[in-house]
């Protein structure tokens, strides 16, 4: 057989249709349609924004507003600093009474604070954060991560343009300073006491006067015996105060405030607007900064106590009858909020099913582990 000539090769391929080279360049061109493509992309799963950040606490509560700074600083630099949220202590922004409606209008697009402070709106709002004889912080985790309550309340605070995601918890706090020491339920009549929120309307069923008063003005207030009592947070906080020099009985427990859980405020809207990875990096620095706040609190308020009775505060338990009475007048405003708000009753009686079974399992092994090592500790 004879071969071709590699000239005839050449001139039989230039016959031929052209399909390679349309395919190389078909692929070609593909490829580069796609580089311009990565920066718009790129832009949308991180764009630049700058948010405010509305803290319910004073610079000078550390943990509290130190939350929203540390929150601020994660998410700034997981976004090699394309999100940018500026934290705004107390006031600065508005006064708190107004903060969370600010959050859902959009005014403000993120608040770091109790939902203590929506109780007004609705008492419902009580429960995302802590009511009296509720549950402890660990628990107030567990029902918030796996119990539930965020289904329950995600529903609730979509209503009013929010969206909650836990933030930090204070643990249980102290019940607060008093010029004279609570013996019976009857020392409480007529007690003029700095305290809010629905332990102060508990604790008006057992003839205290609640009186709203900022933290600052509390040392004037009881050294000029406009006030018999104020409780604050805990010792690390309630140090910086001073009270014991003008109200040195220290009683515990705060039994309204058993486990705080702060929460950062979204606005629902901008929420939704973010790109995923966003609202994650969002997720995960509350977490981080939650884990760091009540760590604080843990490390922080041991010393602080012993500074404080070194320095005169008197440590008194609440008396049983006291604990009980105001047990039974929590109930009785629970049952009667739960007559005016099917919400509340419904997250109400999920939380009390859901304290319920934790005491169950804390009694088991929590209990009688920290019981054993607190004796331990006594014994030296």
């Amino acid at each position: 057989m004879c071969m071709p000539r590699q000239a005839e090769i050449g001139d039989e391929r230039a016959k031929m249709p052209n399909t390679l080279p349309r395919r190389t360049l078909l692929s070609a061109g593909l490829a580069t349609a796609a580089t311009p493509l990565a920066a718009p992309a790129l832009a949308e799963a991180a764009p630049e924004l700058t948010w405010r950040l509305g803290s319910g606490f004073p610079k000078s509560l550390d943990t509290l507003f130190g939350a929203s700074e540390s929150f601020t600083r994660i998410v700034s630099e997981a976004t090699d600093g394309r999100f940018k949220i500026q934290p705004a202590a107390a006031g600065e922004i508005m006064p708190n009474d107004g903060l969370l409606d600010a959050v859902g209008s959009g005014k403000v697009e993120i608040a770091h604070a109790s939902s203590t402070l929506g109780i007004a709106q609705d008492p419902v709002f009580a429960l995302a954060s802590v009511t009296p004889f509720g549950l402890n912080a660990r628990g107030q985790s567990a029902w918030w991560l796996q119990g539930g309550a965020s289904d329950l309340f995600t529903e609730i605070f979509a209503r009013h343009g929010l969206v909650a995601v836990p933030g930090g918890n204070t643990g249980a706090q102290m019940g607060g300073w008093f010029r004279k020491e609570i013996k019976t339920t009857a020392d409480l009549q007529g007690l003029k006491f700095r305290i809010t929120g629905l332990g102060g309307q508990v604790l008006a069923k057992l003839g205290v006067s609640p009186q709203g008063m900022a933290g600052p003005d509390l040392y004037g207030a009881l050294e000029a015996k406009t006030l018999d009592a104020a409780e604050w947070i805990s010792p690390h906080d309630d140090e910086k105060l001073g009270l014991q020099k003008v109200a040195p009985v220290y009683h515990f427990p705060g039994f309204w405030e058993g486990g705080v859980m702060m929460l950062f405020w979204f606005n629902a809207e901008k929420w939704k607007a973010l790109p995923k990875n966003y609202r994650a990096i969002l997720q995960a620095a509350a977490a981080q900064v939650g884990a760091e706040v009540q760590a604080k609190y843990d490390a922080h308020n041991p010393q602080a106590l012993r500074r404080l009775v070194a320095g005169g505060a008197q440590l008194r338990p609440f008396p049983q009858d006291v604990m009980e009475a105001a047990l039974k007048a929590a109930n009785d405003l629970y049952g009667e909020l739960s007559a005016k708000s099917a919400d509340f009753k419904r997250v109400y009686e999920a939380m009390k099913t859901f304290r319920n079974e934790e005491y169950l399992w804390f009694q088991v092994a929590e209990y009688t582990y920290d019981n054993f090592m607190i004796r331990a500790r006594a014994r030296g």
